[in-house]
């Protein structure tokens, strides 16, 4: 377990501490992978954990809130969150297998930093995702290799 992993699971002792919340916090902090609130939800229960599944979508929503986890949006519009480092960076996401790489970007930064300048703009912040498909589900000739949605 990382010590962003770790800040997760504290998180949710920020929050009035329930057996839930720990539950869903230490969830977090034990895979690497985003996930949905449903993919959680089903951890939780293989755990043998009850945990309402409006209880996981509540936590998971007051850490992205307080910064203690990222929460990103899929091509299909769902919301997928994992325990990740502190400073600002991207994801590069296998839209296959949900693979993710933190990545930082100092030229989109300058980038934006300039057309906000250019157009008046101040206190400006972004969010920058990239989906593609990691070399482990491209096939040989680049195309996938396996159903979406599979992890490897």
């Amino acid at each position: 377990m990382t010590s962003t992993d770790r800040s997760a699971a504290r998180a949710v002792g920020a929050l009035r501490s329930t057996r839930q919340r720990r539950a869903v916090g230490e969830a977090i902090a034990s895979f690497d992978d985003f996930r949905s609130a449903q993919e959680i939800h089903e951890l939780l229960g293989r755990r043998g954990e009850t945990v309402g599944l409006a209880t996981v979508y509540r936590t998971l929503q007051r850490l992205a809130d307080a910064g203690e986890i990222d929460r990103l949006l899929t091509e299909d519009g769902e919301a997928i969150y994992r325990a990740c480092s502190r400073t600002h960076h991207h994801h590069l996401v296998c839209r296959t297998c949900g693979r993710t790489v933190e990545v930082e970007g100092p030229t989109v930064e300058r980038w934006t930093r300039s057309i906000a300048a250019d157009h008046g703009y101040e206190q400006v912040s972004h969010t920058l995702e990239i989906f593609g498909t990691c070399g482990s589900c491209a096939g040989p000739d680049g195309h996938a290799a396996r159903p979406t949605g599979t992890k490897h």
